[in-house]
């Protein structure tokens, strides 16, 4: 049995709901109009860990990094603190290290800067490396590294200083550019 008090609840209940679905039907439509502004950040996480696999479904790269920052504009995120491992076909992968990064067109440019150490533990072909320079551009698809400011070479034994470098990660070869000059210590 109907009641005058129950269809006022009931005309009142559905005009509440009506008025739900317009408010947030008129919000959805207001944001999709806006213009986003490239400059300004459109996305960022916290606490992130990502590996990006190869063709083969084989892990070739992994981030660690307390916050990254996404804008539109070119693509481009800002990483904090970024730990990257770059796997390859030795058993031994890369380590780089850096207080900052931005990758730009996704990641395929990575640019790290500030004190930035590239690590290479030692395998059944080389022995450990590490090299430090305050600026360092990696190409992820190709595996190259690079830098026109100085780097310092370390493995067992030798420091080598130099100027400029080209590094593939993949095969692990390692070429200073100009300005050698090297220590050669023997442990005892």
């Amino acid at each position: 049995m109907l009641t005058l008090k129950n269809i006022s609840i009931s005309i009142l209940l559905i005009l509440a709901i009506s008025l739900s679905a317009w408010s947030i039907l008129l919000s959805n439509t207001q944001t999709s109009n806006e213009t986003i502004d490239p400059k300004q950040l459109d996305g960022y996480m916290q606490d992130v860990t990502a590996i990006l696999l190869n063709k083969e479904g084989m892990a070739a790269l992994k981030l660690v990094t307390p916050k990254m920052i996404h804008y539109p504009q070119d693509d481009t995120t800002d990483i904090q603190t970024p730990r990257v491992t770059f796997f390859r076909k030795s058993p031994q992968p890369w380590f780089i290290d850096a207080d900052f990064a931005k990758s730009t067109h996704g990641i395929n440019e990575i640019l790290f800067w500030s004190h930035v150490d590239i690590h290479h533990p030692s395998d059944i072909e080389n022995p450990k490396t590490t090299l430090q320079t305050e600026s360092l551009t990696i190409y992820p698809e190709q595996q190259i590294a690079k830098t026109d400011l100085p780097v310092t070479f370390i493995q067992p034994d030798t420091i080598v200083h130099g100027v400029g470098m080209l590094a593939d990660l993949n095969l692990g070869t390692i070429q200073l550019l100009s300005k050698t000059q090297g220590e050669y210590g023997p442990t005892s």
